[in-house]
């Protein structure tokens, strides 16, 4: 199996890296087209801003690449984020592979943003990405934008708002969370993906 994070600037990607090993897994970092159609698994990373990481993408032409691979595809964090239509966050149309505008979180004054820290999910449908997680998992959430729970939602979590926690459509996958961080959870959701059927 061939594994490519892409390299779109994300501050994650060691720890992603490092996760993927301890699964015996080697990934490799790249923006060439051709090594990203290539493999048999591909991991969209990202921590940052939207508008920076769309930049990056397109330098590399990988907004036309990306909508249109057939192999599995895993968004994290801000790459799950990028897989949907807009971020309001600069104001940046993302790829375009799923229905939704990424938002602002807007809470109550008592909890701050970016949202950091454990919380728990509630699985809406079942799916093999979140096969072994039990009832109720507890993943590691940093980030100050979000999407409303919708059509290609699995599974949400609450922080004074519903927030979709897990989204999948085909052969695309998203989560908000961060998986690499996330402990035994995150290393079970990792390995899921990889296990998945092309």
């Amino acid at each position: 199996m061939s594994v490519v994070i892409v390299d779109n600037g994300g501050a994650n990607v060691a720890s992603l890296r490092y996760a993927l090993e301890r699964l015996g897994t080697t990934a490799l970092l790249s923006a060439d087209p051709d090594c990203i159609r290539a493999a048999s698994r591909v991991i969209l990373p990202g921590v940052g801003a939207a508008a920076d990481a769309m930049a990056r993408l397109k330098r590399h032409g990988l907004d036309a690449v990306l909508p249109r691979l057939m192999q599995p595809v895993l968004g994290i964090c801000l790459g799950m984020q990028l897989l949907h239509e807009h971020c309001e966050e600069g104001d940046v149309q993302g790829l375009g592979i799923l229905p939704g505008v990424v938002r602002r979180l807007r809470l109550p004054a008592c909890l701050p943003v970016p949202h950091m820290g454990w919380n728990q999910l509630a699985i809406n449908t079942p799916h093999a990405l979140l096969d072994g997680l039990g009832t109720g998992p507890h993943l590691y959430f940093v980030h100050s934008y979000a999407l409303c729970p919708g059509s290609a939602t699995i599974a949400q979590t609450d922080y004074g708002v519903p927030i979709a926690a897990v989204v999948s459509r085909a052969n695309f996958h998203g989560v908000q969370f961060h998986p690499e961080r996330s402990a035994a959870a995150g290393a079970r959701l990792l390995a899921n993906f990889l296990a998945l059927e092309q």
